[in-house]
């Protein structure tokens, strides 16, 4: 776990302290079903890896003011908002290991609370002062926007190629990385390659978190992931270890999984469960994170060594520890 890593166990609780504040000042409203969601989806904790990202690549570049502590905030905020907006459409009752805002408050509720964080993010970016930052951001949503919706096109696309569910996960998932360690280079006036640098690393952390992620659809369990287990194949999302059956595995396990993701079936779960774990799936799955992860890596090369840069380069390590 993070805490457990040299600069996260002197750095992290005073940094996530000062992200929090912002947070629980942020969140709240006079509208009191507002502060009651925020604060329970808020609350729930997660692992705050996105505005860690922000803090890192700001202090990376000689940046540790008040600013960057809030657009930490900003970054969780739009995630958080993300969160709710995603429940509500794959109709998910676990996230982060408690039930769901749309589950406890109602789809309504879910989806206007989530409109109110991710306005309060953009108030937070207006305070920043630097249109750079809010012109990243603009950018970044959208995207991520352009993402989900591509990702509820592929729902039972059996056809999808790797190349098109790297697209996918880098719309909808790295993206917001990205935009989380570009938006500190910018607050700390990074170089241009600096700031390129920060950004590609954002991107490929995002990315090999993602593919983990959909590893652990299958060989996670419900209390360590913090939502059930198979819910990827419920929904008919055809992740990489799928796609990895489909262009390679046996003619009948091909067609089983194929079957399984146009009917989203639950039921066929332990059935493609098992081709997964027995076949070669989840080795490659991880094989292409850990390139993700080494390009990451790879990519903070041009910045000077310092405890911040080893920190990052731990963090791209601890996406694939989450496996081990």
């Amino acid at each position: 776990m993070l805490e457990n890593l040299p600069y996260f166990q002197r750095h992290l609780p005073e940094d996530l302290s000062r992200v929090n504040e912002v947070i629980n000042q942020a969140v709240q409203s006079d509208v009191a079903l507002i502060s009651q969601i925020g604060t329970y989806i808020i609350s729930a904790g997660g692992k705050r890896l996105r505005p860690i990202m922000t803090i890192l690549a700001g202090k990376s570049v000689g940046y540790d003011g008040d600013k960057l502590y809030a657009l930490a905030a900003m970054v969780e905020f739009i995630h958080t908002s993300t969160l709710l907006h995603d429940d509500v459409v794959d109709e998910s009752d676990l996230r982060r290991g408690r039930e769901t805002a749309n589950n406890l408050f109602g789809n309504a509720a879910a989806v206007l609370v989530g409109d109110f964080l991710y306005t309060r993010a953009f108030q937070l970016m207006v305070d920043s002062g630097s249109m750079r930052i809010l012109e990243v951001m603009a950018d970044a949503t959208n995207i991520i926007a352009e993402g989900e919706v591509m990702q509820l096109m592929n729902i039972g696309n059996t056809d999808i190629t790797e190349a098109q569910y790297v697209q996918v996960i880098q719309y909808k998932t790295a993206k917001l990385f990205e935009a989380a360690a570009q938006v500190g280079a910018i607050l700390g006036n990074a170089a241009p390659e600096h700031e390129q640098a920060l950004k590609d690393y954002g991107m490929y952390v995002g990315t090999a978190f993602q593919i983990i992620d959909d590893v652990l659809d299958y060989s996670g369990e419900t209390k360590e992931i913090g939502k059930n287990v198979g819910d990827d194949l419920a929904e008919g999302k055809p992740t990489l270890p799928l796609i990895y059956l489909m262009r390679n595995g046996s003619k009948p396990v091909a067609d089983d999984v194929r079957h399984a993701l146009e009917n989203a079936d639950r039921s066929s779960f332990q059935k493609i469960h098992d081709y997964v774990v027995h076949s070669d799936a989840l080795t490659y799955s991880i094989s292409e994170a850990r390139k993700a992860v080494e390009q990451a890596v790879a990519s903070l090369a041009v910045l000077p060594d310092s405890e911040v840069k080893q920190a990052m380069i731990q963090l791209a390590e601890e996406s694939l520890a989450r496996i081990s």
